[in-house]
């Protein structure tokens, strides 16, 4: 995974009205912290960080006055009718460090003949990952499977260097067999009135 580089600037107002003057100046409040050293409070370029925040668990590499540090989103707000940033905590990361992140799980093949539907119990895999090759997303085959099959944590191929971050035996896919409708109280009545005519 490659390293989205940000400028940053140290922010030293705070509050909901330096926040607004902020995003009003089409940039992002955040705060970097971790490896013991104390929060730093910065303002990130927004549209930059909408595109890197893309990637789930993106590495980015912060530039705060001249010293770079390797950081990945750990919390982020968005407002929720227009959706733009509001904020980001950003987690600083070293190079070789196992860090715990969850990664999106996709699937690939046709399931069985019939009328089945695939449940995501997990959308995302929790797993330990080196921070500098945190995998993008996993896929595993849903090719074949029935009504009643599901697929566990331990059955989801994993990059080398990536480690489960929950039980073996935890279900993260299963098979259901499609439902049809029960008729409606009112469709039945109609039905009987209809007889009755």
């Amino acid at each position: 995974m490659s390293e989205v580089k940000l400028a940053a600037e140290i922010r030293t107002e705070f509050g909901k009205g330096a926040a607004r003057r902020v995003r009003r100046e089409n940039k992002v409040p955040g705060v970097l912290y971790g490896h013991g050293s104390d929060p730093v409070h910065i303002t990130l370029p927004g549209h930059a960080l909408l595109l890197a925040l893309r990637t789930s668990n993106v590495l980015l590499a912060v530039d705060v006055e001249g010293k770079t540090e390797l950081a990945i989103p750990k919390a982020v707000q968005r407002d929720a009718i227009r959706g733009y940033l509001e904020h980001v905590d950003l987690l600083i990361v070293k190079r070789g460090e196992k860090v715990n992140v969850e990664i999106p799980v996709h699937t690939e093949g046709e399931l069985a003949a019939g009328a089945y539907l695939v449940e995501h119990v997990l959308n995302a895999l929790p797993v330990e990952a080196e921070a500098t090759h945190i995998p993008e997303s996993v896929t595993v085959s849903i090719a074949g499977l029935a009504a009643g099959d599901s697929i566990l944590a331990k059955d989801v191929p994993l990059p080398s260097g990536t480690t489960l971050a929950v039980e073996d035996d935890t279900v993260v896919l299963q098979v259901l067999a499609a439902q049809a409708e029960e008729p409606s109280a009112e469709a039945e009545a109609e039905g009987e009135t209809g007889a009755e005519a």
